[in-house]
Protein backbone atom coordinates (compact mmCIF):
# COMPACT_ATOMS: atom_id res chain seq x y z
CA UNK A 1 0.00 0.00 0.00
CA UNK A 2 1.15 3.41 -1.11
CA UNK A 3 2.47 5.59 1.87
CA UNK A 4 1.16 8.89 2.45
CA UNK A 5 4.06 11.71 1.78
CA UNK A 6 4.50 14.10 4.34
CA UNK A 7 6.35 17.78 3.37
CA UNK A 8 8.81 19.51 5.11
CA UNK A 9 6.18 22.15 6.38
CA UNK A 10 3.79 19.32 7.47
CA UNK A 11 6.60 17.44 9.60
CA UNK A 12 7.16 20.86 11.22
CA UNK A 13 3.75 21.53 12.61
CA UNK A 14 3.90 17.73 13.17
CA UNK A 15 6.60 18.46 15.83
CA UNK A 16 5.66 21.66 16.73
CA UNK A 17 2.27 20.73 17.95
CA UNK A 18 4.10 17.66 19.64
CA UNK A 19 6.77 19.70 21.81
CA UNK A 20 4.21 22.03 22.34
CA UNK A 21 5.79 24.99 20.64
CA UNK A 22 2.15 25.75 18.50
CA UNK A 23 0.79 26.82 21.69
CA UNK A 24 1.50 26.53 25.34
CA UNK A 25 -0.35 23.47 27.59
CA UNK A 26 -1.00 23.76 31.13
CA UNK A 27 0.60 20.68 32.51
CA UNK A 28 2.95 20.26 35.64
CA UNK A 29 6.62 20.05 34.86
CA UNK A 30 6.90 16.30 35.70
CA UNK A 31 3.93 15.64 32.99
CA UNK A 32 6.15 17.79 31.00
CA UNK A 33 9.62 16.06 31.07
CA UNK A 34 7.72 13.00 30.56
CA UNK A 35 5.63 14.26 27.47
CA UNK A 36 9.33 15.58 25.81
CA UNK A 37 11.13 12.10 27.29
CA UNK A 38 13.64 14.72 29.30
CA UNK A 39 14.70 17.90 28.61
CA UNK A 40 18.76 18.27 27.71
CA UNK A 41 20.45 19.54 30.60
CA UNK A 42 24.26 20.19 29.35
CA UNK A 43 23.91 22.96 31.40
CA UNK A 44 21.98 24.05 34.21
CA UNK A 45 19.42 26.71 33.20
CA UNK A 46 17.94 25.54 29.60
CA UNK A 47 15.37 22.94 31.18
CA UNK A 48 14.14 25.86 32.75
CA UNK A 49 13.62 28.06 29.94
CA UNK A 50 12.59 24.62 27.82
CA UNK A 51 9.61 24.61 30.19
CA UNK A 52 8.69 28.16 30.40
CA UNK A 53 8.49 28.60 26.36
CA UNK A 54 6.18 24.97 26.30
CA UNK A 55 3.92 25.59 29.57
CA UNK A 56 1.21 28.48 30.52
CA UNK A 57 2.43 28.54 34.26
CA UNK A 58 5.81 27.47 35.18
CA UNK A 59 7.80 29.19 37.87
CA UNK A 60 11.60 27.62 38.29
CA UNK A 61 10.92 27.23 42.17
CA UNK A 62 8.24 24.18 40.92
CA UNK A 63 11.35 22.47 39.11
CA UNK A 64 13.46 22.99 41.63
CA UNK A 65 11.32 21.56 44.44
CA UNK A 66 10.87 18.14 41.90
CA UNK A 67 14.80 17.84 41.75
CA UNK A 68 14.67 18.47 45.52
CA UNK A 69 12.24 15.82 45.94
CA UNK A 70 14.11 13.37 43.24
CA UNK A 71 10.72 12.73 41.59
CA UNK A 72 13.62 14.75 38.50
CA UNK A 73 17.11 13.66 37.87
CA UNK A 74 20.04 14.93 36.01
CA UNK A 75 21.67 12.30 34.47
CA UNK A 76 23.58 10.61 31.83
CA UNK A 77 21.41 9.45 29.21
CA UNK A 78 20.42 9.69 25.54
CA UNK A 79 23.15 10.35 23.04
CA UNK A 80 25.26 9.87 26.51
CA UNK A 81 24.84 13.67 27.29
CA UNK A 82 22.99 15.21 30.35
CA UNK A 83 19.15 15.57 30.68
CA UNK A 84 16.28 15.67 33.33
CA UNK A 85 14.17 13.36 33.10
CA UNK A 86 11.32 11.76 35.71
CA UNK A 87 12.67 9.55 37.90
CA UNK A 88 10.78 6.94 37.15
CA UNK A 89 11.61 7.31 33.35
CA UNK A 90 15.20 6.73 34.56
CA UNK A 91 14.18 3.41 36.28
CA UNK A 92 12.16 2.66 32.91
CA UNK A 93 15.13 3.84 30.35
CA UNK A 94 18.36 3.55 32.19
CA UNK A 95 19.09 0.05 31.38
CA UNK A 96 17.62 -0.16 27.78
CA UNK A 97 20.51 2.77 26.90
CA UNK A 98 23.37 1.22 27.88
CA UNK A 99 24.34 0.06 24.58
CA UNK A 100 24.73 4.19 23.87
CA UNK A 101 26.61 4.73 26.89
CA UNK A 102 29.11 1.52 26.04
CA UNK A 103 29.25 2.90 22.58
CA UNK A 104 30.40 6.16 23.80
CA UNK A 105 33.13 4.97 25.23
CA UNK A 106 34.26 3.11 22.63
CA UNK A 107 34.29 5.49 20.62
CA UNK A 108 35.73 7.87 23.05
CA UNK A 109 39.09 5.81 23.59
CA UNK A 110 39.03 3.34 20.64
CA UNK A 111 42.09 1.71 22.08
CA UNK A 112 39.30 0.11 24.82
CA UNK A 113 41.44 -1.46 27.52
CA UNK A 114 41.44 -4.07 30.14
CA UNK A 115 37.93 -5.01 30.35
CA UNK A 116 38.41 -6.55 33.84
CA UNK A 117 40.36 -3.45 35.15
CA UNK A 118 37.41 -1.34 33.72
CA UNK A 119 35.04 -3.62 36.05
CA UNK A 120 37.16 -3.27 38.69
CA UNK A 121 37.04 0.56 38.74
CA UNK A 122 33.26 0.87 38.13
CA UNK A 123 33.21 -1.49 41.08
CA UNK A 124 35.52 0.41 43.40
CA UNK A 125 33.58 3.62 42.13
CA UNK A 126 30.75 2.43 43.37
CA UNK A 127 32.00 1.28 46.67
CA UNK A 128 33.37 4.82 46.81
CA UNK A 129 30.17 6.52 46.71
CA UNK A 130 28.57 4.55 49.14
CA UNK A 131 30.16 6.53 51.77
CA UNK A 132 28.25 9.61 50.42
CA UNK A 133 28.07 11.55 47.03
CA UNK A 134 31.21 12.96 45.78
CA UNK A 135 32.52 15.30 43.09
CA UNK A 136 33.95 14.17 40.15
CA UNK A 137 37.15 15.66 41.14
CA UNK A 138 37.25 13.85 44.13
CA UNK A 139 36.73 10.80 42.65
CA UNK A 140 39.06 10.86 40.11
CA UNK A 141 41.80 11.39 42.25
CA UNK A 142 40.91 8.53 45.03
CA UNK A 143 40.58 6.48 41.90
CA UNK A 144 44.14 7.46 39.79
CA UNK A 145 45.73 6.32 43.44
CA UNK A 146 44.17 2.84 42.86
CA UNK A 147 44.28 2.46 39.27
CA UNK A 148 47.92 4.33 38.36
CA UNK A 149 48.05 2.73 35.56
CA UNK A 150 45.11 4.25 33.55
CA UNK A 151 44.59 7.93 32.27
CA UNK A 152 42.56 9.50 34.90
CA UNK A 153 40.27 10.70 31.98
CA UNK A 154 39.33 7.66 30.75
CA UNK A 155 38.86 7.09 34.72
CA UNK A 156 35.95 9.47 34.82
CA UNK A 157 34.22 8.93 31.39
CA UNK A 158 34.06 5.17 32.00
CA UNK A 159 32.61 5.95 35.86
CA UNK A 160 30.03 8.16 34.06
CA UNK A 161 29.25 5.67 30.78
CA UNK A 162 29.14 2.61 32.68
CA UNK A 163 27.82 3.22 36.10
CA UNK A 164 24.44 4.61 37.06
CA UNK A 165 24.30 7.73 38.63
CA UNK A 166 22.57 11.07 38.86
CA UNK A 167 24.13 13.97 39.90
CA UNK A 168 22.78 15.60 43.91
CA UNK A 169 20.99 18.87 43.47
CA UNK A 170 22.23 22.12 45.49
CA UNK A 171 21.68 25.35 46.22
CA UNK A 172 22.58 26.66 42.89
CA UNK A 173 19.92 29.17 41.36
CA UNK A 174 19.09 26.54 38.44
CA UNK A 175 19.52 23.17 41.09
CA UNK A 176 23.65 22.63 40.39
CA UNK A 177 26.31 24.45 40.59
CA UNK A 178 29.46 23.60 38.35
CA UNK A 179 30.81 21.25 40.22
CA UNK A 180 28.05 19.00 41.44
CA UNK A 181 28.28 15.93 43.66
CA UNK A 182 27.04 12.17 42.21
CA UNK A 183 25.52 9.46 43.87
CA UNK A 184 24.94 5.94 42.75
CA UNK A 185 20.94 6.04 40.86
CA UNK A 186 19.50 2.95 42.08
CA UNK A 187 20.44 4.06 45.52
CA UNK A 188 19.41 7.32 45.33
CA UNK A 189 15.56 6.38 43.53
CA UNK A 190 15.90 3.85 45.69
CA UNK A 191 12.14 4.69 46.92
CA UNK A 192 10.74 5.09 43.48
CA UNK A 193 11.34 1.27 42.20
CA UNK A 194 13.38 -1.19 40.46
CA UNK A 195 14.94 -0.19 36.85
CA UNK A 196 12.88 -2.19 33.91
CA UNK A 197 14.46 -4.96 31.69
CA UNK A 198 16.22 -3.44 28.82
CA UNK A 199 13.27 -4.93 26.54
CA UNK A 200 10.64 -3.51 28.64
CA UNK A 201 12.51 -0.25 28.02
CA UNK A 202 13.47 0.08 24.64
CA UNK A 203 9.54 -0.65 23.51
CA UNK A 204 8.24 2.41 25.43
CA UNK A 205 11.18 4.46 24.69
CA UNK A 206 10.48 3.76 21.11
CA UNK A 207 7.01 5.01 21.72
CA UNK A 208 7.74 7.92 23.94
CA UNK A 209 9.81 8.93 21.06
CA UNK A 210 7.03 9.36 18.29
CA UNK A 211 5.23 10.72 20.72
CA UNK A 212 7.27 13.73 21.21
CA UNK A 213 8.69 14.12 17.83
CA UNK A 214 7.35 11.59 15.45
CA UNK A 215 6.47 11.02 12.52
CA UNK A 216 10.31 9.86 12.28
CA UNK A 217 13.06 7.55 10.81
CA UNK A 218 14.62 4.57 12.25
CA UNK A 219 17.84 7.33 11.33
CA UNK A 220 15.91 9.63 13.63
CA UNK A 221 15.14 7.41 16.35
CA UNK A 222 19.02 6.34 16.14
CA UNK A 223 20.26 9.79 16.15
CA UNK A 224 18.11 10.89 19.38
CA UNK A 225 18.48 8.04 21.54
CA UNK A 226 22.60 7.50 20.37
CA UNK A 227 21.44 3.37 19.88
CA UNK A 228 22.65 1.28 17.05
CA UNK A 229 20.44 -1.43 15.30
CA UNK A 230 17.26 -0.41 16.56
CA UNK A 231 15.83 -1.65 12.91
CA UNK A 232 14.53 -5.13 14.37
CA UNK A 233 12.59 -3.15 17.45
CA UNK A 234 10.76 -0.82 14.62
CA UNK A 235 10.07 -4.23 12.62
CA UNK A 236 8.60 -5.73 15.66
CA UNK A 237 6.59 -2.42 16.37
CA UNK A 238 5.02 -2.10 12.73
CA UNK A 239 1.63 -3.56 13.19
CA UNK A 240 1.08 -0.98 15.51
CA UNK A 241 2.34 2.01 13.93
CA UNK A 242 1.44 4.12 11.16
CA UNK A 243 3.67 4.64 8.33
CA UNK A 244 4.50 7.47 5.99
CA UNK A 245 7.28 8.71 3.52
CA UNK A 246 9.23 12.14 3.43
CA UNK A 247 10.14 14.20 0.24
CA UNK A 248 13.33 11.77 0.35
CA UNK A 249 11.51 8.46 -0.10
CA UNK A 250 12.76 7.86 3.29
CA UNK A 251 10.22 5.16 5.52
CA UNK A 252 8.76 7.51 8.50
CA UNK A 253 7.05 5.85 11.57
CA UNK A 254 4.62 6.90 14.23
CA UNK A 255 1.88 6.23 16.35
CA UNK A 256 -1.68 6.66 15.84
CA UNK A 257 -4.13 9.06 16.76
CA UNK A 258 -1.51 11.68 16.91
CA UNK A 259 -1.89 15.28 15.51
CA UNK A 260 -1.12 16.08 12.01
CA UNK A 261 -1.77 19.96 11.75
CA UNK A 262 -1.94 21.56 8.57
CA UNK A 263 0.80 22.81 6.90
CA UNK A 264 -0.23 26.28 6.94
CA UNK A 265 -1.38 26.52 10.49
CA UNK A 266 -0.24 29.77 12.07
CA UNK A 267 3.19 29.20 14.27
CA UNK A 268 3.86 32.23 17.02
CA UNK A 269 7.60 33.02 17.56
CA UNK A 270 9.24 30.83 20.38
CA UNK A 271 12.35 31.22 21.90
CA UNK A 272 14.65 27.69 22.50
CA UNK A 273 17.85 27.57 25.18
CA UNK A 274 21.01 25.92 24.63
CA UNK A 275 21.11 22.12 23.38
CA UNK A 276 17.15 22.30 22.82
CA UNK A 277 16.01 18.15 21.97
CA UNK A 278 13.74 19.53 19.44
CA UNK A 279 16.91 20.45 17.48
CA UNK A 280 19.09 17.53 18.13
CA UNK A 281 16.39 14.62 17.57
CA UNK A 282 16.71 13.92 14.00
CA UNK A 283 19.11 12.83 11.43
CA UNK A 284 17.73 15.19 9.26
CA UNK A 285 16.50 18.34 11.15
CA UNK A 286 15.68 20.61 8.11
CA UNK A 287 11.78 20.45 9.44
CA UNK A 288 12.88 22.62 11.53
CA UNK A 289 16.42 24.04 11.35
CA UNK A 290 16.86 24.97 7.49
CA UNK A 291 20.33 23.24 6.36
CA UNK A 292 21.75 27.02 5.16
CA UNK A 293 21.55 27.89 8.99
CA UNK A 294 23.11 24.63 10.12
CA UNK A 295 26.57 25.73 10.93
CA UNK A 296 25.78 28.80 12.81
CA UNK A 297 23.69 27.21 15.25
CA UNK A 298 25.71 23.56 15.82
CA UNK A 299 28.99 24.84 16.64
CA UNK A 300 32.30 22.57 17.97
CA UNK A 301 32.78 20.89 19.75
CA UNK A 302 28.89 19.71 19.90
CA UNK A 303 27.19 23.78 21.15
CA UNK A 304 23.94 23.86 20.41
CA UNK A 305 22.83 27.77 20.64
CA UNK A 306 20.31 29.20 21.76
CA UNK A 307 17.56 30.53 18.99
CA UNK A 308 14.30 31.47 17.82
CA UNK A 309 11.52 29.78 15.85
CA UNK A 310 9.83 32.27 13.65
CA UNK A 311 7.31 30.76 11.43
CA UNK A 312 8.20 27.79 12.89
CA UNK A 313 12.04 27.37 12.22
CA UNK A 314 14.88 28.42 13.19
CA UNK A 315 15.48 32.20 12.33
CA UNK A 316 18.16 33.31 14.47
CA UNK A 317 19.80 33.02 17.71
CA UNK A 318 19.93 35.05 21.01
CA UNK A 319 22.00 35.69 24.16
CA UNK A 320 21.89 37.82 27.47
CA UNK A 321 24.08 40.64 28.73
CA UNK A 322 24.41 41.77 31.99
CA UNK A 323 26.31 44.06 33.28
CA UNK A 324 26.06 46.60 36.01
CA UNK A 325 22.51 45.74 36.55
CA UNK A 326 21.24 45.90 33.54
CA UNK A 327 20.28 43.26 31.49
CA UNK A 328 20.22 42.98 28.00
CA UNK A 329 18.36 40.02 25.11
CA UNK A 330 19.94 40.37 22.00
CA UNK A 331 18.27 38.64 18.70
CA UNK A 332 20.15 38.04 16.34
CA UNK A 333 17.82 36.92 13.19
CA UNK A 334 19.31 35.52 10.30
CA UNK A 335 17.58 37.29 7.45
CA UNK A 336 15.58 40.57 8.08
CA UNK A 337 12.42 40.32 9.84
CA UNK A 338 8.96 41.59 8.92
CA UNK A 339 7.97 44.21 11.23
CA UNK A 340 4.88 42.35 12.52
CA UNK A 341 7.49 39.73 13.54
CA UNK A 342 10.06 41.65 15.07
CA UNK A 343 6.85 43.10 16.90
CA UNK A 344 6.51 39.31 17.86
CA UNK A 345 9.87 38.63 19.33
CA UNK A 346 10.00 42.09 21.23
CA UNK A 347 7.18 40.87 23.57
CA UNK A 348 7.82 37.58 23.68
CA UNK A 349 11.52 38.31 24.54
CA UNK A 350 10.16 40.56 27.72
CA UNK A 351 8.61 37.55 29.01
CA UNK A 352 11.85 35.74 28.96
CA UNK A 353 13.57 38.66 30.68
CA UNK A 354 10.98 38.59 33.19
CA UNK A 355 11.27 34.92 33.72
CA UNK A 356 15.00 34.69 33.90
CA UNK A 357 15.32 38.07 35.96
CA UNK A 358 12.12 38.30 38.25
CA UNK A 359 13.76 41.47 39.89
CA UNK A 360 13.84 42.91 36.19
CA UNK A 361 11.22 45.60 36.89
CA UNK A 362 14.05 46.89 39.60
CA UNK A 363 16.87 46.92 37.01
CA UNK A 364 17.10 47.93 33.49
CA UNK A 365 15.76 45.56 31.30
CA UNK A 366 15.17 45.68 27.32
CA UNK A 367 15.19 43.40 23.98
CA UNK A 368 17.06 44.55 21.07
CA UNK A 369 17.02 43.03 17.67
CA UNK A 370 20.59 43.65 15.76
CA UNK A 371 20.64 43.31 12.44
CA UNK A 372 21.21 40.10 10.59
CA UNK A 373 25.12 39.20 9.74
Amino acid sequence: MTKPVLNRRQLNRATLARQWLLERVEVSPLEASEHLVGLQAQLPAPPFIGLWTRLRHFHHQELLHLLQQRKIVRATLMRATLHLVSAADYLRFRLALQPALTRSLQSFFRRGGDPAIQAAVVEEARSLLREGPATFAVLRQRLAERFPELEPAHIAYLVRMQLPLVQVPDQGAWGFSHNPHYATAFDWLREEGEPWPPEEGLRLLVRRYLAAFGPASLKDLQTWSGLGNLKPVLRSMRAELHLYRDEQGQELFDLPDQPLPPADMPAPVRFLPDFDNVLLAYARRERILPASYRQAVLLPPGRVLSTILVDGFVAGTWTIQRQHGHSKLLITPFATLSADQCDELLAEGERLLTFLSPEAEAERAEVEILKPP
